[in-house]
């Protein structure tokens, strides 16, 4: 039977019964759990398209619309069209509401369960949309936005753990990825829309807004009906309902030796009263610091200063605004279809393999813009040619395509699956926490260097990725195919520098044997 949710390496070893099967069920409950990255994908792909149309901005963002239509009138610099402080805060208020919000989910999915952070953040959504919707100042929008950013912390907080707990090893890469596949469904569901609500006046960008109530609407049913997982339903002390959970996830009746692990590795967690302080200990260096930098690495790709306003990027190329929210349905339906590409590839190849091919095409495809963009620059002021645009848009999707095959997916997969039991909430706490904080860092900095930087952005995203596929190349060991229980044992211990953290007295003397 596979290992179900990292297990810390304390507990007690069993062999895994081997009659365990992959049924509906299992994917059905995973599924169903991943459409809340349906919710945070909109989010990320409706806020660019939304502060790109012209009845929005005349009604909340005056100063912007104004510049804009000097632009529009041949006078004006078009890579500062959208500088705006409080345009960025718009789409940044959400990611630093996710902040605050991750801590309290923290001890939600502890002690309440996995199933019921997510029914939290499902009605926080819906209220986010539903304020959003029917907006009439900005504080009913700033608002909705906040509310929004809570649904995300609470969302992104429980949703990677149970996918974790509930995946067998072997697809356990691709079933986690399946919340990144939603995110970029999410973000091409949201171009779609923003195509079409750009056309309808005065109140397309209330429907572009109000849209996102369909995966709210999903994920708070996704979550309503699915169970919580066995180990969270053991860990709170429902025991009998997690063998019941267990049985119908393995879709065997033997389910003895996997729910006695769970409750032993449940009693080693619980004695764990400050887990955040146990995240601390040298022993748990190796996955917080992977938590910490993947996360940060994500977010110097330059992915969402890209995804957020690619609408209002291309418009500052001289693209036009149909032209730009027709290029952004390009970018989602490659970022789709490159998730997908993962989901085939992941446990297949690897994960570091993914991750340094990625780093060398995004530095690649940066760079070509970076130059394309210079000498446009240098020749002339004017718009670019189509010729030059498509090209651009054509190394935009090559980015895009490298980045959600590696680090879009892999950024959250990994910490996932590397923290032990007693600090697992804690772990994702963190690593959400950090990953808020720096999408929130870029959401408010990016049409400010758009127009400090113009091209030169291009540029300073690729220095990052060349750091980044650096640290991959040294410091990130192989999880492939690895029990989540044994990765102290089988990688850290392995690796030539994680090593020094891990005590031996830490590891037990026999191993779990997995079907």
């Amino acid at each position: 039977m596979w290992p179900r949710g990292g297990y810390p390496m304390e507990a007690l070893e069993v062999s895994m019964d081997s009659e365990a099967k992959i049924t509906p069920i299992l994917i059905i409950t995973c599924v169903l759990v991943a459409t809340a990255g349906l919710m945070f994908g909109y989010d990320v792909g409706n806020s660019g398209g939304v502060t790109s149309m012209d009845d929005f901005l005349e009604k909340f963002f005056p100063s912007v619309f104004r510049r804009k239509l000097m632009y529009d009138n041949d006078n004006g610099s078009a890579y500062c069209l959208f500088n705006s402080q409080t345009l960025q805060v718009f789409t940044s208020s959400l990611y630093l509401a996710g902040i605050i919000a991750t801590f309290f989910a923290s001890y939600t999915t502890r002690h309440l369960g996995r199933k019921l952070t997510m029914v939290v953040a499902g009605f926080f959504f819906i209220s986010g949309v539903v304020l959003g919707a029917a907006a009439q100042n900005l504080g009913m929008l700033f608002t909705g936005r906040i509310f929004l950013g809570c649904g995300v912390g609470f969302a992104n907080q429980a949703v990677p753990l149970f996918l974790s707990e509930v995946a067998p090893t072997k697809i356990r890469g691709g079933l986690n990825i399946l919340f990144q596949l939603n995110v970029t469904v999410g973000i091409l569901f949201a171009n779609l829309v923003n195509y079409g609500a750009a056309k309808i006046h005065p109140w397309g960008w209330r429907l572009s807004l109000g849209s996102a109530g369909i995966p709210a609407f999903l994920l708070t049913i996704g979550a309503l009906l699915v169970d919580d997982t066995p180990t969270s339903l053991v860990e709170r002390g429902r025991i009998e309902e997690g063998k019941a959970v267990l049985k119908k996830l393995c879709g065997t009746d033997n389910i003895e030796s996997e729910l006695k692990e769970i409750m032993e590795a449940t009693r080693v967690a619980q004695q764990v009263k400050r887990p955040f302080r146990e995240l601390l200990q040298r022993h748990n260096r190796p996955p917080l610091v992977f938590a910490i930098f993947l996360q940060i690495f994500q977010q110097l790709t330059g992915i969402n200063a890209i995804l957020f306003y690619s609408p209002v990027l291309f418009i500052s190329l001289g693209l036009g605004n149909d032209a730009s929210l027709y290029s952004a349905v390009i970018l989602g339906s490659v970022n789709v279809l490159s998730t997908l590409v993962s989901i085939y590839s992941v446990d297949r190849v690897g994960r570091r393999l993914l991750l340094l091919e990625a780093g060398v095409q995004m530095f690649i495809s940066l760079v070509m813009i970076t130059v394309v963009l210079h000498w446009h620059v240098i020749d002339n002021s004017g718009d670019l040619s189509h010729g030059t645009a498509l090209f651009v848009v054509v190394m935009i999707c090559t980015y895009i395509a490298s980045f959600a095959w590696s680090w879009g997916p892999l950024g959250w997969l990994i910490p996932s699956e590397t923290f032990q039991l007693e600090t697992r909430s804690a772990g994702q706490s963190v690593t959400v926490c950090v990953n808020l904080l720096f999408t929130f860092s870029i959401a408010q900095a990016s049409l400010s260097m758009l127009c400090h930087l113009q091209y030169g952005i291009f540029a300073f995203f690729s220095g990052w990725v060349v750091v980044m596929t650096v640290f991959v190349y040294f410091f990130l060991p192989e999880t492939e195919n690895v029990p989540i229980e044994e990765i102290s044992e089988k990688v850290w211990k392995k690796h030539w520098f994680w090593k020094q953290f891990i005590d031996d007295d830490r590891i037990p003397k026999t191993s779990v044997t997995s079907a």
